[in-house]
Protein backbone atom coordinates (compact mmCIF):
# COMPACT_ATOMS: atom_id res chain seq x y z
CA UNK A 1 0.00 0.00 0.00
CA UNK A 2 2.97 2.33 1.13
CA UNK A 3 4.49 2.01 -2.35
CA UNK A 4 1.28 2.28 -4.34
CA UNK A 5 1.07 6.05 -2.59
CA UNK A 6 4.68 6.54 -3.05
CA UNK A 7 3.73 5.87 -6.88
CA UNK A 8 1.06 8.11 -7.17
CA UNK A 9 2.82 10.85 -5.83
CA UNK A 10 5.98 10.34 -8.20
CA UNK A 11 3.31 10.58 -10.97
CA UNK A 12 1.32 13.73 -9.77
CA UNK A 13 4.74 15.52 -8.95
CA UNK A 14 6.25 14.56 -12.58
CA UNK A 15 3.07 15.65 -14.22
CA UNK A 16 3.47 19.03 -12.09
CA UNK A 17 7.35 18.42 -13.11
CA UNK A 18 6.03 18.59 -17.02
CA UNK A 19 3.00 20.95 -16.82
CA UNK A 20 5.65 24.23 -15.65
CA UNK A 21 7.86 22.71 -18.09
CA UNK A 22 5.28 23.58 -20.55
CA UNK A 23 4.15 26.63 -19.26
CA UNK A 24 8.05 27.82 -19.35
CA UNK A 25 8.49 26.75 -22.52
CA UNK A 26 5.33 28.54 -23.89
CA UNK A 27 6.35 31.61 -21.93
CA UNK A 28 9.55 31.43 -23.35
CA UNK A 29 8.19 31.21 -26.88
CA UNK A 30 5.75 33.86 -26.25
CA UNK A 31 8.51 36.04 -25.18
CA UNK A 32 11.24 35.09 -27.73
CA UNK A 33 8.36 35.66 -30.42
CA UNK A 34 7.81 38.99 -28.86
CA UNK A 35 11.43 39.94 -28.68
CA UNK A 36 11.64 39.06 -32.31
CA UNK A 37 9.29 41.47 -33.91
CA UNK A 38 10.31 44.11 -31.66
CA UNK A 39 13.89 43.97 -32.51
CA UNK A 40 12.84 43.14 -36.32
CA UNK A 41 10.68 46.38 -36.05
CA UNK A 42 14.03 48.37 -34.81
CA UNK A 43 15.78 47.27 -37.57
CA UNK A 44 13.58 48.10 -40.37
CA UNK A 45 13.28 51.38 -38.58
CA UNK A 46 17.14 51.79 -38.54
CA UNK A 47 17.68 50.05 -42.09
CA UNK A 48 14.88 52.16 -43.86
CA UNK A 49 16.57 55.10 -44.21
CA UNK A 50 19.76 53.90 -45.77
CA UNK A 51 18.30 51.47 -48.04
CA UNK A 52 15.81 54.66 -49.36
CA UNK A 53 18.80 56.76 -49.92
CA UNK A 54 20.13 54.16 -51.93
CA UNK A 55 17.49 52.99 -53.92
CA UNK A 56 16.82 56.76 -54.45
CA UNK A 57 20.45 57.55 -55.52
CA UNK A 58 20.24 54.68 -58.37
CA UNK A 59 16.57 55.71 -59.61
CA UNK A 60 15.84 58.17 -61.78
CA UNK A 61 15.59 62.18 -60.57
CA UNK A 62 11.55 61.74 -61.83
CA UNK A 63 10.83 58.83 -59.99
CA UNK A 64 12.45 60.16 -56.93
CA UNK A 65 10.30 63.79 -56.99
CA UNK A 66 7.08 61.83 -57.70
CA UNK A 67 7.88 59.32 -54.84
CA UNK A 68 7.75 56.05 -56.45
CA UNK A 69 11.01 55.33 -54.86
CA UNK A 70 10.29 53.01 -52.01
CA UNK A 71 12.80 49.76 -51.13
CA UNK A 72 14.02 49.11 -54.62
CA UNK A 73 15.12 51.46 -57.43
CA UNK A 74 13.20 52.95 -60.25
CA UNK A 75 14.36 53.25 -63.99
CA UNK A 76 17.55 51.70 -62.62
CA UNK A 77 20.83 54.25 -63.42
CA UNK A 78 24.12 55.86 -62.41
CA UNK A 79 23.64 59.11 -63.77
CA UNK A 80 23.56 60.52 -59.77
CA UNK A 81 26.91 58.70 -59.16
CA UNK A 82 28.35 59.81 -63.12
CA UNK A 83 28.01 62.91 -61.75
CA UNK A 84 29.14 63.01 -58.23
CA UNK A 85 32.72 61.45 -59.15
CA UNK A 86 33.18 64.02 -61.91
CA UNK A 87 33.20 66.72 -59.39
CA UNK A 88 36.36 68.06 -58.40
CA UNK A 89 35.34 69.17 -54.99
CA UNK A 90 33.94 65.51 -54.02
CA UNK A 91 37.44 63.82 -54.83
CA UNK A 92 38.91 67.04 -52.60
CA UNK A 93 36.77 66.61 -49.81
CA UNK A 94 37.20 62.94 -49.64
CA UNK A 95 41.23 63.34 -49.40
CA UNK A 96 40.72 65.96 -46.67
CA UNK A 97 37.92 63.63 -44.94
CA UNK A 98 40.38 60.80 -45.09
CA UNK A 99 43.21 62.73 -43.60
CA UNK A 100 41.48 64.12 -40.40
CA UNK A 101 40.04 60.84 -39.66
CA UNK A 102 44.04 58.81 -40.26
CA UNK A 103 45.78 61.75 -38.89
CA UNK A 104 43.14 62.73 -35.75
CA UNK A 105 42.13 58.62 -35.28
CA UNK A 106 46.24 58.37 -34.65
CA UNK A 107 46.40 61.67 -32.86
CA UNK A 108 43.73 61.11 -30.65
CA UNK A 109 44.52 57.27 -29.51
CA UNK A 110 48.36 58.28 -28.64
CA UNK A 111 47.37 60.81 -26.56
CA UNK A 112 44.53 59.26 -25.12
CA UNK A 113 46.37 55.85 -24.61
CA UNK A 114 49.18 57.98 -22.86
CA UNK A 115 47.01 60.09 -20.69
CA UNK A 116 44.94 57.14 -20.12
CA UNK A 117 47.75 54.50 -18.58
CA UNK A 118 48.93 57.38 -16.42
CA UNK A 119 46.52 58.16 -14.64
CA UNK A 120 45.24 54.73 -14.10
CA UNK A 121 47.79 54.41 -11.66
CA UNK A 122 47.51 54.78 -7.99
CA UNK A 123 51.26 55.75 -7.19
CA UNK A 124 50.93 58.80 -9.90
CA UNK A 125 50.81 62.01 -7.79
CA UNK A 126 47.56 64.38 -8.20
CA UNK A 127 46.01 61.45 -9.57
CA UNK A 128 42.63 62.41 -8.08
CA UNK A 129 42.57 66.33 -8.44
CA UNK A 130 43.61 65.24 -13.03
CA UNK A 131 40.91 62.79 -12.55
CA UNK A 132 38.49 65.81 -10.80
CA UNK A 133 39.15 68.12 -13.98
CA UNK A 134 38.85 65.65 -16.26
CA UNK A 135 35.39 64.38 -15.39
CA UNK A 136 34.59 68.21 -15.18
CA UNK A 137 35.52 68.98 -18.37
CA UNK A 138 32.65 66.27 -19.60
CA UNK A 139 30.02 67.33 -17.38
CA UNK A 140 30.33 71.54 -18.27
CA UNK A 141 31.70 71.55 -21.62
CA UNK A 142 33.17 74.84 -23.13
CA UNK A 143 30.80 77.20 -24.76
CA UNK A 144 31.27 77.89 -28.75
CA UNK A 145 32.77 80.86 -28.96
CA UNK A 146 35.20 81.17 -26.24
CA UNK A 147 36.23 77.50 -28.29
CA UNK A 148 36.40 80.03 -31.56
CA UNK A 149 38.52 82.62 -29.97
CA UNK A 150 40.64 80.02 -27.88
CA UNK A 151 41.65 78.82 -31.66
CA UNK A 152 41.96 82.48 -33.19
CA UNK A 153 44.20 83.05 -30.43
CA UNK A 154 46.68 79.77 -31.06
CA UNK A 155 46.44 80.90 -34.83
CA UNK A 156 44.55 77.84 -36.01
CA UNK A 157 42.14 78.96 -37.85
CA UNK A 158 41.37 77.83 -41.29
CA UNK A 159 43.99 75.75 -40.53
CA UNK A 160 44.10 71.49 -41.32
CA UNK A 161 46.07 70.97 -38.35
CA UNK A 162 43.93 72.71 -35.63
CA UNK A 163 41.17 70.21 -36.78
CA UNK A 164 43.28 67.68 -35.71
CA UNK A 165 44.67 68.66 -32.87
CA UNK A 166 41.85 70.84 -31.70
CA UNK A 167 39.22 68.25 -30.76
CA UNK A 168 42.12 65.43 -30.36
CA UNK A 169 40.84 64.00 -26.62
CA UNK A 170 37.70 62.79 -25.90
CA UNK A 171 36.91 63.08 -21.99
CA UNK A 172 34.06 59.90 -22.54
CA UNK A 173 36.81 58.00 -24.76
CA UNK A 174 39.51 58.78 -22.05
CA UNK A 175 37.37 57.44 -19.04
CA UNK A 176 36.57 54.32 -20.61
CA UNK A 177 40.12 53.54 -21.55
CA UNK A 178 41.51 54.44 -18.65
CA UNK A 179 39.11 51.96 -16.66
CA UNK A 180 40.06 48.93 -18.92
CA UNK A 181 43.41 49.89 -17.99
CA UNK A 182 42.72 49.97 -13.89
CA UNK A 183 40.98 46.58 -14.85
CA UNK A 184 44.01 45.21 -15.42
CA UNK A 185 45.71 42.75 -12.80
CA UNK A 186 48.47 44.67 -11.14
CA UNK A 187 50.37 40.95 -10.87
CA UNK A 188 50.76 41.09 -14.43
CA UNK A 189 52.55 44.66 -14.67
CA UNK A 190 54.80 43.41 -11.40
CA UNK A 191 55.99 40.62 -12.73
CA UNK A 192 56.84 42.53 -15.82
CA UNK A 193 58.73 44.77 -13.88
CA UNK A 194 60.93 42.05 -12.03
CA UNK A 195 62.24 41.36 -15.39
CA UNK A 196 63.57 44.71 -15.61
CA UNK A 197 60.91 46.43 -17.80
CA UNK A 198 60.15 49.93 -17.64
CA UNK A 199 56.82 51.91 -18.02
CA UNK A 200 57.32 52.05 -21.65
CA UNK A 201 57.76 48.50 -22.21
CA UNK A 202 55.45 47.63 -19.59
CA UNK A 203 52.68 49.50 -21.32
CA UNK A 204 53.67 48.75 -25.26
CA UNK A 205 54.47 44.86 -24.25
CA UNK A 206 52.09 43.97 -21.55
CA UNK A 207 48.74 46.53 -21.65
CA UNK A 208 48.33 47.12 -25.34
CA UNK A 209 48.71 43.81 -26.14
CA UNK A 210 45.63 42.83 -23.49
CA UNK A 211 43.73 45.64 -24.57
CA UNK A 212 42.86 45.01 -28.24
CA UNK A 213 39.03 45.04 -27.44
CA UNK A 214 39.36 48.30 -25.94
CA UNK A 215 41.36 50.06 -28.26
CA UNK A 216 39.50 49.02 -31.32
CA UNK A 217 36.33 50.27 -30.03
CA UNK A 218 37.91 53.47 -29.11
CA UNK A 219 39.48 52.96 -32.79
CA UNK A 220 36.46 53.24 -33.60
CA UNK A 221 34.55 56.13 -31.94
CA UNK A 222 37.21 58.47 -32.37
CA UNK A 223 37.32 56.93 -36.43
CA UNK A 224 33.59 57.68 -36.69
CA UNK A 225 33.45 60.89 -34.91
CA UNK A 226 36.53 62.08 -37.26
CA UNK A 227 34.72 60.62 -40.51
CA UNK A 228 31.09 62.73 -39.45
CA UNK A 229 32.50 65.62 -37.83
CA UNK A 230 31.46 68.63 -40.10
CA UNK A 231 30.48 71.33 -37.59
CA UNK A 232 33.82 72.98 -36.45
CA UNK A 233 35.10 72.41 -40.18
CA UNK A 234 32.38 74.79 -41.00
CA UNK A 235 33.30 77.44 -38.38
CA UNK A 236 36.94 77.09 -38.52
CA UNK A 237 37.80 76.59 -41.80
CA UNK A 238 37.22 79.30 -44.83
CA UNK A 239 39.27 77.79 -47.08
CA UNK A 240 37.03 75.68 -49.13
CA UNK A 241 39.98 73.03 -50.26
CA UNK A 242 40.09 71.94 -46.84
CA UNK A 243 36.39 70.72 -46.43
CA UNK A 244 36.04 67.68 -45.50
CA UNK A 245 33.38 65.61 -47.87
CA UNK A 246 30.55 66.51 -44.70
CA UNK A 247 30.94 70.00 -44.96
CA UNK A 248 30.16 69.86 -49.22
CA UNK A 249 27.11 67.50 -48.24
CA UNK A 250 25.92 69.65 -45.86
CA UNK A 251 26.23 72.34 -48.57
CA UNK A 252 24.23 70.52 -50.83
CA UNK A 253 21.61 69.56 -48.76
CA UNK A 254 20.95 73.29 -47.63
CA UNK A 255 21.52 74.65 -51.16
CA UNK A 256 19.01 72.35 -52.92
CA UNK A 257 16.29 72.12 -50.53
CA UNK A 258 13.10 71.95 -51.64
CA UNK A 259 10.17 73.97 -52.41
CA UNK A 260 6.61 73.65 -54.15
CA UNK A 261 8.13 75.51 -57.17
CA UNK A 262 10.78 73.16 -57.27
CA UNK A 263 8.81 69.59 -57.25
CA UNK A 264 8.52 69.49 -61.25
CA UNK A 265 12.20 71.14 -61.57
CA UNK A 266 14.53 68.60 -63.31
CA UNK A 267 17.19 70.29 -62.58
CA UNK A 268 16.59 70.29 -59.02
CA UNK A 269 15.35 66.82 -59.36
CA UNK A 270 18.39 66.16 -60.91
CA UNK A 271 19.94 67.55 -57.79
CA UNK A 272 18.24 65.27 -55.09
CA UNK A 273 19.53 62.20 -56.71
CA UNK A 274 23.14 63.81 -56.55
CA UNK A 275 22.58 64.60 -52.49
CA UNK A 276 21.73 60.82 -52.11
CA UNK A 277 24.71 59.51 -53.88
CA UNK A 278 26.66 61.66 -52.09
CA UNK A 279 25.59 60.73 -48.70
CA UNK A 280 26.19 57.05 -50.10
CA UNK A 281 29.57 57.63 -51.13
CA UNK A 282 30.36 59.21 -47.56
CA UNK A 283 29.10 56.53 -45.89
CA UNK A 284 30.75 53.38 -47.57
CA UNK A 285 34.05 53.44 -45.83
CA UNK A 286 32.33 53.20 -42.39
CA UNK A 287 29.99 50.42 -44.10
CA UNK A 288 32.90 48.63 -45.20
CA UNK A 289 35.48 49.25 -41.99
CA UNK A 290 32.65 48.21 -38.96
CA UNK A 291 32.28 44.31 -40.07
CA UNK A 292 36.40 43.72 -39.61
CA UNK A 293 36.03 45.10 -36.02
CA UNK A 294 32.71 44.37 -35.17
CA UNK A 295 33.72 41.67 -32.76
CA UNK A 296 35.44 43.54 -30.54
CA UNK A 297 32.75 46.25 -30.48
CA UNK A 298 30.43 44.26 -28.03
CA UNK A 299 33.26 43.29 -25.47
CA UNK A 300 34.62 47.05 -25.79
CA UNK A 301 31.08 48.87 -25.34
CA UNK A 302 30.99 46.91 -21.97
CA UNK A 303 34.19 48.27 -20.57
CA UNK A 304 32.94 50.69 -18.68
CA UNK A 305 31.09 48.70 -16.63
CA UNK A 306 33.93 46.21 -15.38
CA UNK A 307 35.06 48.84 -12.97
CA UNK A 308 33.48 51.62 -11.26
Amino acid sequence: MYLQIELVRNIQNLDCGRWKLMLESRGEKVFYVFNYIILGLFALSTLYPLLYVLSASLSSPQAVVTGDVFLYPKEFTLTAYKAVFKENGVWMGYANTIYYTVAGTFTSMVLTICGAYALSKKRLKGRTFFNLLISFTLIFAPGMIPMYLNFRDLHLLDSRFGIVIGFAVSTFNFIILRTFFQAIPEEIEEAARIDGAGDVRVLFGVVLPLSKAALATISLFYAVSRWNGYFWAMVLLRDEDKYPLQVLLNQLVVKMKPSESMLNDISYSTGETIIYATIIVAVIPIIVVYPFIQRHFVKGVMIGSLKG
